[in-house]
């Protein structure tokens, strides 16, 4: 037990709220970070050359969600960076750390012209969409980035990177 507090930030009058804090807004961020990852995966199985109406109102839905989870993380995350837990420094001198921030960065931006497209055919009244070709492209690599992002954070939380 003690070597989990030694990680922590030093210990105050209020050291219980700290701790408490800590594990809240880690657990928030790890729920945050599944609901990214199951908008994005419900995406990919979902997403086809060609989708009903139906569909594409419900692709808009999971898109928001994923939208909403995205923001949750980055916020729950800059928290845990700059104000519980591990000191900053912890993270910002470990080149993990921004290499994880860089794939989250390359992850919005890969997700911004699916989002798009989704957003303007989520009230569409035509009985079929196509859907191009870059979409389905740019989400596969959506995938392919998120599963490289916790390879990088459980490499990063073990202090791999750091001198």
């Amino acid at each position: 037990m003690n070597s989990c507090r030694s990680k922590l930030r030093p210990m105050t009058i209020f050291a219980v709220p700290l701790v408490m804090a800590y594990i809240i807004i880690r657990l928030l961020h790890l729920g945050a970070i599944l609901a990214l990852a199951g908008a994005v995966l419900i995406e990919n199985i979902a997403i086809k050359p060609l989708i009903s109406t139906e569909d594409a109102h419900n692709l808009a839905k999971v898109d928001r969600v994923a939208g909403i989870s995205a923001v949750l993380t980055l916020g729950l995350g800059l928290i845990l960076w700059l104000a519980v837990g591990k000191p900053p420094e912890f993270y910002t001198a470990n080149p993990l750390f921004h290499g994880k921030i860089a794939g989250f960065i390359v992850l919005i931006a890969l997700a911004s012209y699916p989002a798009m497209f989704f957003h303007k055919h989520r009230a569409t009244v035509l009985a079929e969409i196509t859907v191009p070709k870059p979409i389905l492209i740019l989400l596969k690599l959506e995938l392919a980035v998120l599963l490289v992002l916790p390879v990088l954070a459980y490499l990063m939380a073990r202090g791999v990177g750091l001198n």
